[in-house]
This record gives structure tokens, C-alpha cells and sequence, in this order.
């Protein structure tokens, strides 16, 4: 799930240490990097859902070959979520793995965990939790409105607010190792110095923007 990369409209919380037009850079360079990644996985059919309406012709360029594009549409985040679900498993998909692109540094052996628990008939649903009370990933296998509505998209408890409405569904739940989003200056310094100093070889795009000093 992406935006267009909007000056303004994108990483506004990084703004500053960032400039309007950096952030909406990076955006773009942390998009880029999570559709290499998912391209990566095997054995999937791989979408891109974006927003606004009107952002298809902007976007198509950054949309590698094997993507399908489709609008995200919904009154919030969570209708969003759930009506985007809901149109991927009524396309006969047995399960679906809603991602962002704010997490460059994420282990791709955890997308492609999902992806295996998802195939375990026991399990319904599969999270991967954020450090910031969020999560990073949600797969499940069939729609469920109940997940989704009225989270406090915006607070530190989404995750936890997410497994109380999974219990009260009885839902068998798979969770992954939790993992740093890119949201605030904290987390953008800490992404600058784990790219400089701990070997990461993923996120080329993202890693050419910090190196070229953008934010200092």
C-alpha cells in the first residue's frame, strides 16, 4: 500500500530535520526499495494499491514489471485495509499480506515467512509487529471488517487493539518478529547509522539518498 510521492503529503513527520521536497524523496526511494523486495518472493501475485484516485499515471513509472496496479478506496486507513482485502481474496486469492513501504531495513526471509504460515491451514491470521505499538505486516484469509474499524490508527496501540478484536473472532494468530519503522527523526537517524555501519546491502535507493546527506 503506497501514496503518490507528494511534496507535503508524504513523511510530513520528518519534516524537519527534512525539507517538504526531501522527504518526499525519500518516500519514493523507500517505495522503490520495498517493491524490489517484494519482487524478490516467490510463488505470490504481487499488487501495488496507491492513493489518491488520480496518482495511477504518476505512480505507473515506479511500478516494476510482474506488479499489478489497483486504487486503494475507503473513508480511512482501516476501511482501506479492509476493502482492499476483501478485493484480493474475492479474486479467488486464498490469502492475502497487506504491507507499507516504511520498513527498508526489514528482513525479506520475513515476508516469505508470512507467506509460509499463511499456507498452514491452522493459522488465520499473520502479524508482524511494529516497535512503535504498530505493525508492519497483516496477512489473513478472509475479510474481516472487525480488524480493521475504528483502530486509533495514529497511536501506540494498534497492535494490541488488532489481537483483542482476532481474539474476540477466535482467530488462530501467527506473529513475527517485531521490526523499526521509518516514521519519526529518531527512527531516521537510527536507519541512517544501521545503513553506514551494519552491512545492510538492502535498500540501494534509500541508502543513496541518506549517503548523499540529505536531512544533516
Amino acid at each position: 500500500m503506497a501514496k503518490a510521492p507528494i511534496a507535503g503529503h508524504v513523511k510530513t513527520r520528518l519534516v524537519p530535520p527534512l525539507s517538504q521536497e526531501e522527504a518526499a524523496e525519500l518516500y519514493r526511494c523507500l517505495l522503490l526499495d520495498k517493491l524490489q523486495q517484494v519482487g524478490q518472493l516467490s510463488r505470490v501475485d504481487r499488487y501495488l494499491a496507491y492513493t489518491p484516485l488520480d496518482a495511477r499515471e504518476a505512480m505507473s513509472p515506479l511500478v516494476p514489471h510482474g506488479f499489478t496496479m489497483i486504487p486503494q478506496s475507503g473513508s480511512d486507513l482501516g476501511d482501506r485495509l479492509h476493502r482492499l482485502s476483501a478485493i484480493l481474496l474475492e479474486r479467488g486469492h486464498p490469502a492475502v499480506i497487506l504491507i507499507d513501504s516504511d520498513t527498508p531495513t526489514l528482513p525479506l526471509a520475513y515476508l516469505a515467512e508470512a507467506t509460509t504460515r499463511l499456507h498452514h491451514e491452522a493459522t488465520d491470521l499473520v502479524i508482524g509487529p511494529a516497535e512503535d505499538g504498530g505493525y508492519y505486516l497483516i496477512g489473513l484469509k478472509r475479510s474481516l471488517r472487525a480488524l480493521f474499524e475504528g483502530i486509533p490508527w495514529s497511536g501506540p496501540t494498534v497492535l494490541s487493539d488488532t489481537l483483542q478484536r482476532a481474539s474476540a473472532q477466535r482467530l488462530q494468530v501467527s506473529t513475527l518478529p517485531a521490526w523499526y519503522d521509518v516514521d519519526t527523526p529518531a527512527d531516521l537517524a537510527r536507519l541512517r547509522h544501521d545503513l553506514a555501519t551494519n552491512g545492510h546491502t538492502a535498500a540501494p535507493h534509500t541508502r543513496r539518498f541518506l549517503c548523499a546527506g540529505q536531512g544533516d
